[in-house]
């Protein structure tokens, strides 16, 4: 039962303003009133901030920004929500802690989320953040194109052969010869002008501008390359169980990500907290191709509203998965690891 604030003050005020004489039992009845009134509001000021973990995939960072900036600007608290923001790492499994309750919503990846179906964990897509995975090449400078890569030794992760290298193979006509491991490290590529790597915008093009070299960096999602990046990730039972909740956290966290792009201060403030080696100049570079290459405001959200997401995004990720046998499409049903309930009204444009 919700009883107003209001008649908990009326019912002081009777207490207070009960006549001098006035019976024992008079006073009693009137203080019970009110401190029933009382223990009625108690649990309802508690409930009206609803918990809720979230997990990033990786250290914080300006690619988590609207995620920091929602946190530090007061948007998730105004919504009603108690938002706890966890950092990701190399010894964390996002999509395992997801499965048993450690965390709400997690950040995620189209592959990662249908993957998990996969294995029997029904995780679905809610939103985006960006409208364009981050992935993409480094090359040094005379590498004008991705289709200029055939006599160039690629330097690829463990994770990419099972994600975006079948993908440039198919379409750029790249061998399994041309690759050689990546170990996070870019002194081989910056001793070899034949070698390109994988890397992120913000990261691996920042080191090798700090080293002094001339570098060019092609975005796979330019090239036609379909997941969409920094996704937000949950249960179908959250959504089952928790659609207010999702709801508004998927709102906060867009609203955030716009307000990070317009004045990222709250948050990079935050991300510093939470990740001290990250400087105010990687930040700042970050922030900078991140707009440059529109993967907040590019594509549909342009016209639908940051966040969108749209069934023949996953379609295409779904097909390239199966086309390359990375997927089993008789384990996975492509329009369950997906909805678009929380973005598809929201429209908050750039």
């Amino acid at each position: 039962m919700r009883i107003d604030s209001r008649f908990l003050v009326h019912a002081l005020s009777r207490v207070n303003r009960a006549p001098r004489g006035a019976s024992r039992a008079l006073r009693t009845r009137l203080a019970l009133a009110a401190g029933a009134a009382a223990i009625a509001l108690a649990p309802a000021a508690a409930a009206a901030q609803e918990k809720l973990v979230f997990l990033t995939s990786w250290y914080a960072q300006a690619e988590h920004g609207g995620f920091y900036q929602a946190l530090a600007s007061g948007l998730y608290k105004k919504a009603g929500l108690d938002v706890t923001i966890r950092m990701g790492g190399p010894q964390v499994n996002g999509m395992q802690l997801l499965a048993a309750g450690q965390a709400d919503v997690i950040m995620g990846y189209d592959i990662q989320t249908m993957k998990a179906w996969e294995q029997g964990i029904p995780a679905v897509t809610i939103a985006t953040s960006f409208q364009k995975d981050l992935q993409g090449m480094m090359t040094h400078d005379d590498v004008t194109s991705l289709a200029g890569l055939k006599d160039h030794t690629i330097l690829v992760a463990t994770s990419g052969h099972s994600s975006w290298w079948p993908w440039l193979k198919a379409k750029y006509g790249y061998t399994d010869g041309q690759s050689r491991p990546y170990t996070f490290n870019i002194q081989p590529f910056l001793a070899d002008r034949k070698l390109a790597q994988q890397g992120y915008p913000s990261s691996e093009p920042f080191a090798a501008a700090g080293a002094g070299a001339k570098v060019n960096f092609f975005l796979f999602a330019d090239d036609g390359y379909p997941p969409y990046g920094t996704t937000m990730v949950t249960l179908e039972k959250q959504i089952k169980e928790r659609p207010a909740v999702m709801q508004k956290f998927v709102q906060a966290s867009l609203e955030g990500w716009k307000a990070f792009f317009a004045d990222p201060a709250a948050a990079v403030a935050l991300i510093k907290k939470d990740n001290p080696n990250m400087k105010d100049e990687q930040i700042a570079f970050a922030i900078q191709r991140m707009k440059a290459l529109q993967v907040l405001d590019g594509g549909d959200a342009k016209t639908a509203g940051i966040g969108t997401i749209r069934p023949e995004r996953f379609k295409q990720t779904y097909d390239m998965l199966v086309g390359s046998k990375l997927l089993d499409a008789s384990k996975v049903d492509v329009t369950k690891t997906y909805t678009t309930q929380f973005v598809r009204d929201l429209k908050i444009l750039p």
